[in-house]
């Protein structure tokens, strides 16, 4: 467990759990008790607090992050002013832009542009600022419930003017490091829109536009470009999108947007348009790393292009060197490696091994096409076997057996709900969503379920109840929710407005799960957002039985009358192996 859960930070702040860790820092959930409200506090780690540079730097980001506020940028509330160095912000209730596009795949280009748009907004204000966020990626961005975004974690970001080089946090994020930030060189908000777009292009491709067996190896891609088109991994891509990523991507920063707001623009026009063609001119050399459609195309020079492209049937040329000047050919010497021209025998030789190679390529051409008819063959007969031993078991009813098992969901809207509803349907498991106020359904009432009711499903399906609040009061009370269970008593203050904040507590009088009291008790006045403590019962509190054999009697029970609520029965027996007077044995056993 974690040493700083539970610790008070400036008498202010109480840490309860941990949500997330990075290479500086761990950020908790935490309560602010003086505005009785939910936060996050990014902690800097304590192996690295004894660095002066480290928390140099993470001084910088309380510098920078507190001259920011903007809605698709999250909220810094406060910052440490003693020994332990923190960071006090908003409590993100969502999920990472990483885990968001591991769950969906490729996403259509609506969607991204959705995200990407407010991510640019988000980094306009940061630029405007003189901010440079220099860690942009998908695990930085925060995609809440209601779909909006918002920017995190400026654990490396630099005001415009001050140093940069290559950190490790930098080296760390190399999927989507632009080129002059792995050369360790000057870098700007261009350096973010860089890798923005490499966001982008997986979003809408589903993978990196680089990868390699280590860091240094994917940032030596990045410096020497090379990415495969988005469209050649989907072509579904319109091509202005496609335009905008690829400009975003370009090696030299003067090529690519000069601002957020200028990349702003052209995504609104597509967004307006969305076949629009920009007919970008980059002024980058013809051999450019990357090619836009609509301008001269280039072969690609990595590995990752040529199989893209051999999926898509283009056929990709031999890469060739060129220095960008052509030299003078002297007669009887080739142009391209100063050698001088081989004889005409030689030539006639030549011609003979291309011929026997040309050959040798039609032979395993043909090779191949036959095993690939036989693998067709096979598993057609394979798929055959399979649609007649579905149909075999169709007719003999196996199938349709499985109809047997199926139950009828109950009808629950509109009743009353009660404890006995777990025990009365236990084919069903029972989930309550948060309650709602309600006019129509009287308080305590079922308002809502899923499935719904006369439906058949399998045994053990979730049936999800909302259970209605009555007509909304003008003024709302705390209830009495002691002997409640947890569940239910959390979704009846989510219902309300309210968060809970649950406190396991020891106890013999109140079942395991069930709340033994609630702060503000029942009867107080509650403001709206107000968080309402419950203390869940854990059970009877239990204590470990100590080991009292070959103790005296009069021993023994002075060591149990130190333990509460212990009832003491002797009773005696011979032994041959325990002297007179001593212990034996024990029940419970230590």
């Amino acid at each position: 467990m974690d040493k700083m859960i539970g610790k008070m930070l400036d008498n202010r702040y109480e840490l309860l759990e941990v949500i997330g860790s990075g290479g500086m820092a761990v950020v908790y959930k935490a309560k602010c008790h003086r505005l009785n409200r939910l936060v996050a506090v990014k902690v800097l780690k304590s192996d690295l607090a004894e660095d002066a540079d480290f928390r140099r730097r993470f001084r910088d980001e309380s510098q920078a992050v507190a001259m920011l506020s903007h809605p698709n940028i999250v909220s810094v509330y406060d910052v440490s002013r003693g020994e332990t160095e923190y960071i006090v912000m908003e409590l993100i209730d969502g999920i990472t832009l990483k885990q968001y596009m591991e769950k969906r795949g490729q996403l259509n280009w609506r969607e991204a542009l959705h995200f990407i748009t407010q991510i640019m907004k988000g980094l306009s204000h940061a630029h405007s600022r003189g901010i440079i966020h220099r860690d942009i990626k998908p695990q930085n961005i925060m995609v809440l419930r209601d779909g909006s975004v918002k920017v995190a974690d400026f654990g490396i970001a630099c005001l415009s003017n001050s140093a940069q080089t290559l950190t490790q946090e930098a080296l760390g994020s190399v999927h989507y490091i632009s080129p002059e930030q792995a050369k360790g060189g000057y870098t700007d908000s261009r350096s973010d829109l860089y890798s923005l777009s490499v966001v982008m292009y997986e979003m809408m491709t589903g993978r990196p536009p680089f990868d390699g067996e280590s860091p240094v190896a994917v940032a030596i891609q990045h410096i020497n470009g090379g990415a495969p088109k988005p469209s050649t991994l989907n072509p579904n891509i319109p091509l202005g999108l496609e335009q905008i990523i690829l400009k975003g991507m370009s090696l030299d920063p003067k090529d690519r947007y000069a601002s957020a707001t200028e990349m702003l623009q052209d995504m609104e026009e597509f967004r307006k348009n969305p076949s629009i063609d920009f007919q970008y001119q980059a002024s980058a050399p013809a051999e450019h790393p990357i090619a836009i459609r609509g301008m001269q195309q280039t072969y690609p020079r990595t590995t990752a292009e040529r199989v893209a492209n051999a999926k898509n049937g283009t056929v990709t040329p031999p890469v060739r060197q060129t220095t960008g000047r052509m030299p003078q050919q002297r007669p009887g010497v080739s142009q391209n490696t100063g050698a001088r021209r081989p004889p005409v025998s030689q030539n006639t030789d030549a011609m003979r091994r291309a011929a026997a190679r040309k050959r040798e390529e039609q032979r395993k051409r043909e090779e191949r096409n036959r095993i690939a008819t036989i693998a067709i063959i096979v598993c057609s007969i394979v798929a055959v076997l399979a649609i007649g031993a579905f149909l075999l078991a169709v007719f003999n009813g196996s199938l349709l057996n499985k109809d047997r098992d199926l139950v009828e969901v109950p009808y629950l809207i509109g009743t009353e709900y009660s404890d006995e509803l777990m025990t009365k349907y236990a084919d069903f498991k029972i989930r309550f969503q948060p309650q709602q106020y309600d006019s129509t359904y009287q308080k305590g009432q079922i308002m809502h379920q899923e499935p719904e009711g006369g439906s058949r499903v399998s045994k053990g399906t979730e049936i999800v109840i909302t259970v209605s609040l009555g007509e909304e009061p003008a003024v709302k009370v705390m209830e009495d929710l002691r002997d409640v269970g947890a569940e239910e008593a959390k979704s009846f203050l989510k219902g309300q407005g309210f968060e809970s904040l649950v406190r396991p507590e020891a106890s013999s009088e109140v079942a395991s799960g069930k709340v033994i009291r609630t702060d503000p008790a029942a009867g107080a006045e509650l403001t709206d957002g107000q968080i309402i403590s419950l203390w869940v019962s854990t059970g009877p509190e239990t204590i470990e039985m100590p080991n009292l054999v070959d103790l005296d009697r009069d021993q023994a029970i002075k060591v149990l009358e130190g333990i509460h609520n212990i009832n003491v029965v002797e009773q005696t027996e011979p032994s041959d192996y325990v002297s007179s007077g001593k212990v034996i044995r024990t029940e419970p056993k230590a």
